[in-house]
């Protein structure tokens, strides 16, 4: 029965993070219900919250279930005056597009955003080397050796540093590169602050579009203060747009933090006040090891992973490629976590969790059956 439907919109806990766990459906779909009943159990890597009704009716057309991520402003579901409301014009009863499935080149093996961001860019997949996996970064570093300016090599000695972002994650770099020392911080570049303005007494030098400028002026380095919780794309897309300006990306450390000699960090690495990174780990392009985050021995960290406050991992653990481990999660020794996977804050995971897959907060994996 089509009608017009009240929708439940996914709250926005906190500004800079517009991801959430649906964590808990207090309600079951067509079950009745009172205005200001609680629907939904929400929660951020920082915060949880409640979805409440709007309006009395029905529970009808639930979109997600628990585990799944959501943005902030998604339904969720509606509210409609029967149990067997629907609207064939919206989502979960509108008919979805079909998609179209295309082949890789024989010999390629290629992440899934990898080639999102080749198709995104008509760049042609039988260019891309066979053999090794084709990661995100791969790609992005290709694109960028096609699109970035002719600028002469950054000078040995050069450390003039710009912050993208002037939000929460980037004041909180700003901090970390004044206590480290060593580099020269111009200031932030952030499209959403205007131009002139002052943040922790740093100047904010433009936006996206002073990029070229900064860059002719000899300004070759900088951090991404984007923190990507909750959206990583958004973390990833300042990545591009830095390299194709032709920017690089150094590694920061905080003082207080202690790093084995024998670890690896690659460029763009960002390690917190307090953390601990153990001996023969390796951490991939773009890595946040955030405040007070363990890494013990042997572990194998891929390219954009976060890790979040206090989050430990035993020895020989492998996170892969954009995953996220939440605040005071507990990874065990030897565990595997896939790719872009999400473990909630709290959690302890005592076995391998698949590419994408999502562990709630505070529960143990895997799951009891």
């Amino acid at each position: 029965m089509s009608e017009k439907l009240i929708p439940i919109q996914v709250p926005l806990l906190n500004p800079n993070e517009k991801e959430a766990l649906l964590a808990a459906l207090e309600v079951a779909e067509g079950e009745a219900i009172q205005q200001d009943t609680v629907i939904a159990l929400v929660e951020t890597t920082k915060s949880t919250g409640e979805v409440i009704a709007p309006a009395a009716g029905y529970l009808v057309g639930v979109r997600f279930e628990p585990g799944q991520s959501m943005i902030a402003g998604e339904v969720l579901a509606y509210i409609g005056s029967s149990p067997d409301s629907s609207d064939p014009k919206l989502p979960p009863w509108a008919p979805e597009a079909p998609t179209v499935e295309v082949d890789a080149p024989q010999g390629l093996r290629i992440t899934a955003p990898a080639r999102a961001l080749a198709e995104e860019n008509t760049l042609d997949l039988a260019t891309l080397p066979q053999g090794p996996l084709v990661t995100r970064q791969m790609v992005a570093e290709l694109l960028a050796q096609q699109t970035a300016p002719a600028l002469p090599p950054i000078p040995e000695g050069e450390n003039r540093l710009i912050i993208f972002g002037a939000g929460g994650h980037g004041r909180s770099l700003a901090a970390l590169v004044q206590k480290m020392g060593g580099f020269d911080l111009k200031g932030f570049v952030d499209d959403g602050v205007p131009a002139g303005s002052e943040i922790l007494e740093l100047p904010v030098l433009g936006g996206r579009d002073s990029l070229a400028a900064l860059a002719k002026e000899g300004i070759r380095l900088a951090i991404n203060g984007v923190g990507g919780i909750g959206n990583l794309k958004a973390r990833l897309a300042v990545f591009d747009l830095l390299q194709q300006a032709g920017f690089e990306f150094p590694k920061v450390i905080h003082p207080t933090a202690f790093i084995e000699d024998s670890a690896v960090l690659a460029a763009g690495v960002q390690v917190f006040p307090l953390a601990y990174v153990g001996t023969e780990v390796t951490a991939g392009f773009g890595t946040i090891i955030n405040t007070g985050a363990i890494v013990s021995h042997d572990c194998a960290l891929g390219q954009t992973v976060n890790l979040s406050p206090g989050a430990t991992l035993a020895g020989g653990v492998t996170v892969g490629e954009g995953s996220l481990i939440g605040m005071r999660a507990t990874v065990n020794l030897g565990v595997q976590i896939g790719t872009y996977a999400l473990v909630g804050n709290g959690a302890t995971v005592k076995a391998d969790v698949p590419d994408g897959g999502v562990v709630p907060a505070g529960t143990i994996w895997p799951p009891h059956r």
